[in-house]
């Protein structure tokens, strides 16, 4: 195993292209480490710290702007506004046939031009976000008072740095190795993972021993958990139509269609941690109005939120939910069908066409439900283990971990894809 890790490793350094793509990725992740340092001005330290250990949703953002939130930094914002455009335009496939159409059937062309609205849709969200976010910092005394004038130039900082982040991960995207934006997620947390251990050593304590084994042991379970239904498959069987042209015959192969059971990655959790924490946004924002019934019910609202039964529940379902929404949205059981019909397949026992439709949906639709609830369950397994023990463990860990074992998986076959390319 080691031995083929090392021969892979000096692979990757040999062959020209791929070690410029890794460069490519690592120098990006590089550049936006260091931009992730640079603060907006007028930041009061003491009081960043106690608001953030006050409200724990802001670690989730923190996830989003790879570690430049709790800095308030130029990119504080990082890929979210991005990400809710994303989800707002895979929205509308749903409700206009037009964008779903040129989303699922116009190829590249039409993929490229989703991609070019979704940017479109993420510059207005930006101003949204910078202005709803520098007014709630302004609110809690973290950032002294402004004027408009300085207001909107802060704003068009932090919008132009979230732009800007946004434009490096399609660049690592087409230059690097694997997702830009998943990259970027992924390097803010690998980010915090210095400070979290020099934390744990600081606060060892040796009667808590079997306490932390477990954990531990819980970590690797996880991780081995996540490697096991990302690489799930339910492969389909395939027979092909032996065709005869003059005295050549072709055809008679059977082979098989492979069906993932986490059809759709990591996108499902990211989309359910852009949902959940704009309504907490927008509370946090009001509940200081002015207006006693606005207050009260934003007050209202951050309270529900806080609970941590409630918040596991609502991020449950929403990862539930979008691991079915993302997985309908990209593989269309139709246009399987009309492939593997226009190819002279079949899959034994099914008629070709509308059945076969049916027979793929139906497989999917169980396979989907296996990892949706995979998804959630280790999505709010740190509230879960939070309840059962007293302790407050991060609440965030299980969704990081979701993350960053998903990427790495990805970059891993990306990686050997590129390196098969080159032997054949």
């Amino acid at each position: 195993m080691v031995g083929t890790f090392f021969r892979k490793l000096k692979l990757i350094f040999m062959d020209e292209s791929l070690r410029k793509r890794v460069l490519f990725m690592l120098g990006a992740l590089v550049v936006f480490r260091i931009l992730a340092t640079i603060p907006i001005p007028g930041v009061d330290v003491v009081q960043l710290e106690q608001f953030f250990s006050n409200n724990q949703y802001l670690g989730l953002l923190n996830i989003f702007s790879g570690g430049g939130l709790a800095n308030l930094s130029i990119v504080m914002l990082g890929v979210g506004p991005f990400i809710t455009a994303s989800i707002i335009m895979q929205l509308m496939t749903v409700l206009s046939p037009k964008i779903k159409s040129m989303y699922q059937e116009e190829g590249e062309a039409g993929r490229a031009k989703f991609a070019q609205w979704s940017r479109y849709l993420m510059v207005p969200l930006a101003f949204m976000q910078a202005f709803a976010f520098l007014t709630l910092l302004q609110q809690n005394g973290i950032v002294a008072s402004l004027n408009f004038a300085d207001t909107m130039t802060n704003v068009l900082i932090i919008s132009a740095g979230s732009i800007l982040l946004m434009w490096i991960g399609e660049l690592i995207t087409e230059f690097g190795i694997g997702n830009g934006v998943s990259l970027i997620i992924f390097a803010g947390i690998v980010a915090t993972l210095p400070s979290v251990v020099s934390q744990l050593i600081f606060t060892f304590d040796v009667s808590q021993l079997p306490l932390y084994i477990g954990f531990l042991a819980v970590g690797f379970a996880v991780i081995a958990g996540v490697v096991f239904i990302t690489e799930a498959e339910r492969p389909i069987p395939i027979t092909y139509a032996r065709q005869t042209r003059g005295q050549k015959q072709s055809g008679g192969v059977s082979t098989y269609l492979p069906l993932r059971v986490n059809q759709a990655g990591v996108i499902p959790i990211i989309f359910a941690l852009s949902i959940i924490l704009f309504p907490q946004m927008v509370a946090s924002f009001f509940a200081t109005s002015s207006i006693p019934s606005v207050a009260n019910a934003a007050a209202a609202i951050v309270q529900g939120l806080t609970n941590q039964w409630i918040y596991g529940g609502l991020y449950f379902a929403m990862v539930f939910f979008f691991t079915y929404f993302y997985t309908a949205v990209t593989f269309d059981p139709n246009r399987i069908a009309n492939n593997l019909q226009k190819s002279g397949a079949f899959i034994p026992g099914v008629r070709p066409g509308n059945h076969t439709s049916e027979h793929v949906g139906n497989i999917l639709t169980r396979i989907t439900l296996v990892g949706a609830l995979f998804l959630g369950g280790i999505a709010v397994l740190p509230i879960i283990m939070q309840g059962i023990t007293g302790i407050a463990t991060l609440t965030i860990g299980g969704t990081a971990l979701l993350i960053a074992v998903s990427v790495v998986l990805d970059i891993v076959k990306r990686v050997e894809a590129q390196i098969s390319i080159r032997e054949y």
